[in-house]
C-alpha cells in the first residue's frame, strides 16, 4: 500500500500565486492525495476566486468566529486521480506560523503519512514529489532545493555552526542550479524554510506542530530545528527543485518601511530560538547585533527601536 501525501499551503492575499501553486500540485508525476489550503482571512476575495476556478464548491460565511473548513475535489492532470481539497478559512490572520500550525495539525489528524509544506508563492516542478519520495527511507524530513525563477539557489537550508552565537551557514556551496552535480546528494541539515519540506507523520506525532505564537519569519527554522534536536534526520535532496517566487527580506538590498513589522518578528523569533536551543551567549550575540545596527552614517532610529522592542519580546516568549 502506497504512502499517502497531503500538501499544506498557507496563503494571504496572493490568490494568483496560490492558484499557480495549486496548478503545480495538480501536475505532479506522483500525485498528491490531499491538499490543505489555509486561507489566513485574506481580503482579496480568495475564496470567490478559487470557486470561479473550480477548486472550491462552497463559499465560507462572511462573519466567522472560528476557522471554517469545506471539502471539494480536483484531479491530477497526469493520472486523472482525485485529490481531496480541504479549504480552511481562518477567522483572523494568524501569520504563516499560525497557518502552518493549523494545516499540519489538520493533515496529521486526517492520518496522512507525509505532509508536504509550502508557501503560496512556491511552485514545485512536476517530478519534485516523486524525487523526494524516492529517498523516503533515508530520512524523516526531506527538503527540495529552493530556487529562484532565475536559477539562483536560496540559502534557506541551514547548518548550525556555532551554538554560542546560534549562528548558521548555508548547507550547500552551489549558487545556481546549473552548478548541481549529476549525482543525487542528500545533505544533512539542521533547519529549513517552509518551502517544500516533506515531513513524516511520526515526526509530527513526536514534536507536535509549529509554534503559532511566532507569527511569521523564523517559525519554520524553529520547527525544523526542533525536529533535528529531537533526534530525527532532516536532509536536502539536491535533485528535487521547488521554485520560490518571492525573493524575501534577505534578498532585497533595501527594505521598505512598510516591511519593518516583519523585521520585528524576525528579530523576536531569532532571540527566542537563541534562548531556547543555543547557549546563553547567543542572546548576548543578539544584543550586540542590535548595538551594531546603530553604527553607520545613516542610522534608521525607527528601525533601531523596533529591533530593541523585538529583542525584549523574544526574551519573554515561553
Amino acid at each position: 500500500m502506497k504512502d499517502t501525501v497531503c500538501a499544506v499551503v498557507v496563503t494571504y492575499n496572493r490568490k494568483k500565486l496560490l492558484y499557480e501553486c495549486i496548478q503545480a500540485l495538480k501536475k505532479q508525476n506522483r500525485p498528491i492525495d490531499g491538499l490543505y489550503i489555509i486561507d489566513n482571512a485574506s481580503t482579496d476575495k480568495t475564496p470567490q476566486f478559487l470557486k470561479e476556478k473550480g477548486i472550491l464548491q462552497k463559499l465560507p460565511p462572511e462573519d466567522l468566529k472560528e476557522p471554517w473548513e469545506t471539502e471539494s475535489r480536483i484531479k491530477n492532470e497526469k493520472t486523472g486521480e482525485n485529490i481531496s481539497v480541504f479549504y480552511v478559512r481562518m477567522d483572523k490572520n494568524t501569520g504563516g506560523a499560525g497557518g502552518f500550525h493549523e494545516g499540519i495539525k489538520r493533515a496529521f489528524y486526517r492520518g496522512y503519512d507525509w505532509i508536504w509544506v509550502m508557501d503560496d508563492d512556491a511552485e514545485p516542478t512536476e517530478n519534485t514529489l516523486d524525487i523526494l519520495l524516492k529517498t523516503k527511507d533515508d530520512a524523516d524530513v526531506i527538503c527540495p532545493l529552493i530556487v529562484m525563477k532565475d536559477g539562483r539557489i536560496q540559502f534557506y537550508h541551514h547548518k548550525i555552526i556555532n551554538k554560542f552565537q546560534c549562528k548558521d551557514k548555508p548547507a550547500i556551496k552551489y549558487r545556481n542550479i546549473d552548478d548541481i552535480p549529476e549525482k543525487v546528494e542528500l545533505k544533512k541539515i539542521d533547519a529549513n524554510a517552509f518551502v517544500g519540506p516533506l515531513i513524516n507523520r511520526e515526526v509530527v506525532n513526536r514534536v507536535g506542530f509549529p509554534k503559532k505564537e511566532l507569527f511569521i519569519w523564523g517559525d519554520d527554522t524553529e520547527y525544523t530545528y526542533r525536529i533535528t534536536k529531537s533526534g530525527y534526520k532532516v536532509v536536502l535532496n539536491t535533485h528535487a527543485f521547488i521554485y520560490h517566487k518571492d525573493g524575501g527580506y534577505f534578498y532585497k538590498k533595501k527594505l521598505d518601511k512598510k516591511q519593518y513589522w516583519k523585521v520585528f518578528h524576525e528579530r523576536k523569533n531569532a532571540v527566542y530560538i537563541a534562548k531556547t536551543y543555543c547557549y546563553k551567549t547567543a542572546i548576548i550575540y543578539q544584543f550586540i547585533r542590535n548595538i551594531l545596527s546603530l553604527l553607520g552614517t545613516k542610522t534608521d532610529f525607527e528601525l533601531f527601536k523596533i529591533k530593541w522592542h523585538a529583542f525584549f519580546e523574544g526574551l519573554k516568549l515561553k
